[in-house]
């Protein structure tokens, strides 16, 4: 299994002959190496209807029939806009042909903001584990910490896990440092930074951090096999 990072919360797997990409925040994104018109998913995961993580769901979605697992608000929205959208939710796994998917509870917003300034409920954010050959990744999505990151790790022992650091917006170094220990994670890697102003951080100090000596930093397009 090949698992890359490409700017601020994409992460790419390869894995049982499937691409997955999850929060898949391309367009606009300084900080990606990936180009829309050169992805071709298999399956795109979300873990929250916020702009810089849905990205270019649709218009990849649409261009490779790729199947996009959200939880229910998000995919019903995405439903309608032509996409082949399978609604999950927190607590809640199945098994794909790629692996099994679980959504895990995350502390923050989700909601597409509309031309009139409103914003559009996209239903309750979340974190995804994703467990394939005998592997578990736990993506956290955008959130705070929390102490049920404990169970999370108990329950289902993981092999990397992608956390947000860039604070402001989710947890920041100090937290997430100790969402790391809660996990208890083989590996860990910092996502959601630097791509905008307010979430500015330096990835080697936040794993520099770590108790458990086992952070990694991936530049966009670096990978880890697992």
């Amino acid at each position: 299994m090949k698992v890359s990072y490409h700017g601020h919360s994409i992460v790419k797997v390869e894995t049982n002959g499937k691409t997955i990409l999850i929060d898949p925040f391309i367009t606009g994104n300084d900080l990606t190496d990936l180009k829309v018109e050169d992805e071709r998913p298999d399956v795109i995961i979300l873990t929250h209807g916020h702009g810089d993580h849905v990205g270019d769901t649709v218009a990849l979605a649409k261009k490779s029939d790729a199947l996009v697992i959200a939880v229910n608000e998000l995919a019903v929205y995405l439903s309608h806009q032509g996409v082949n959208a399978h609604p999950m939710h927190i607590g809640g796994s199945r098994e794909f042909e790629f692996g099994r998917v679980k959504f895990t509870q995350a502390f923050h917003g989700s909601g597409m903001e509309q031309e009139d300034g409103t914003f559009l409920y996209m239903g309750m954010p979340a974190g995804v584990l994703l467990m394939a050959e005998g592997k578990t990744i736990y993506h956290a999505g955008d959130t705070g910490i929390f102490s049920d990151m404990k169970l999370i790790g108990e329950l289902h022992p993981i092999d990397l896990a992608f956390l947000p650091i860039g604070d402001n917006f989710t947890m920041g170094p100090d937290d997430a440092a100790l969402a790391a220990k809660f996990l208890q994670a083989k590996t860990v890697v910092p996502v959601h930074f630097n791509t905008f102003p307010p979430i500015k951080q330096d990835p080697h100090e936040f794993v520099a951090k770590l108790e458990q000596k086992n952070g990694q930093v991936l530049e966009p397009g670096e990978s880890i096999e697992l």
